[in-house]
């Protein structure tokens, strides 16, 4: 087993469940690794149940609809929040203010993980460890 835990967010975990190909290579080859230890967020449960529920993701029934076993496809693995992450997200020096953002980054630096993001904002903060 790999020795550097990664933490996938939101946008990627969609990326990897509805279209794969939107993934860059490096994190194709680190989702579809089995040496590797890959973890979902429980708040990217949260931020994608709520964008559906709004309307901001159509046409994603069929995620929502046994939403664990698909994730367990493509992270085997998941984060829990805790209270520790959620005082932490909320002190973090970062200008960037996602909510859940700031919780996956909280939950990365705590637990030592590399977020697996396109999201240029957390790519640019500087205490996180990302690949895209």
């Amino acid at each position: 087993m790999g020795t550097t835990p990664y933490l996938i967010d939101s946008q990627a975990l969609l990326f990897a469940m509805v279209n794969p190909r939107s993934l860059s290579p490096k994190a194709k080859r680190i989702i579809s690794s089995m040496d590797e230890t890959l973890y979902a967020s429980a708040a990217s449960a949260y931020e994608l149940a709520y964008k559906f529920q709004r309307g901001k993701l159509p046409g994603l029934d069929k995620v929502f609809v046994g939403y664990e076993h698909h994730v367990r496809r493509v992270a085997p693995l998941t984060v829990s929040v805790t209270a520790e992450h959620a005082l932490t997200a909320a002190s973090l020096d970062w200008d960037n203010a996602d909510p859940f953002d700031r919780l996956i980054a909280a939950q990365a630096l705590i637990e030592g993980a590399t977020v697996i993001t396109s999201d240029q904002a957390m790519r640019d903060y500087e205490p996180l460890s990302t690949l895209w």
